[in-house]
């Protein structure tokens, strides 16, 4: 990297350090855009890839909270909106273009635009330590456990237990690891 971008660089994470709720040493590549910085947590050794978008937006919740805890990488694209709450373990591994959220726009009123309609939260997120979330990866309102890998263009709306493979739209578990034989089984 070169000089002048390398101060860029470290000038642009000061900044953002002052604003977040809570940050350790994280590097972030431009552009970025960042929504209601005070409700999110960056811890350290994040690496957080170029056009990501990081909200905690209180649209439905008073206290909205989005927590990347140490050792994250989050890929080109990735955009992760929290209005509820949002927590991604230690080690997770996101590839680019991957979308994560706990909300959803209403669309029960069909004389109304969907664009019009209420944010509903759908349910809390949580990616567990070591997980790998493949490229182009919807996860909606889902828990998904340690040690998990989600295939590329998967929608994942379920929860996904500890040690799961997990592909498809919707995400259905084809791999877990049995912890007896050390191998990771197909499951049928």
């Amino acid at each position: 990297m070169n000089p002048i971008k390398k101060i860029k660089f470290k000038l642009q994470t000061l900044f953002l350090q002052k604003r977040l709720k809570k940050a350790g040493s994280f590097m972030i590549c431009n552009p970025l855009r960042i929504e209601e910085p005070h409700n999110i947590e960056i811890g350290n050794k994040v690496f957080i890839q170029e056009q990501a978008w990081l909200a905690a937006a209180s649209l439905t919740k008073d206290n909205p909270y989005l927590k990347i805890c140490d050792g994250v990488y989050i890929g080109d694209f990735a955009h992760i909106y929290a209005t509820n709450k949002i927590i991604i373990e230690k080690n997770v591994l996101i590839a680019n273009h991957v979308y994560i959220a706990d909300n959803t726009h209403e669309f029960d009123n069909i004389e109304v635009p969907i664009k019009n309609q209420p944010i509903k939260n759908i349910g809390t997120v949580t990616i567990g330590e070591n997980s790998w979330i493949g490229e182009k990866v919807s996860i909606l309102g889902a828990y998904i456990g340690r040690h998990c890998i989600i295939g590329a263009n998967s929608v994942v709306t379920k929860n996904i237990p500890d040690y799961c493979v997990a592909v498809g739209s919707p995400a259905q578990i084809i791999k877990k690891y049995n912890f007896e034989t050390k191998t990771w089984e197909q499951i049928k």
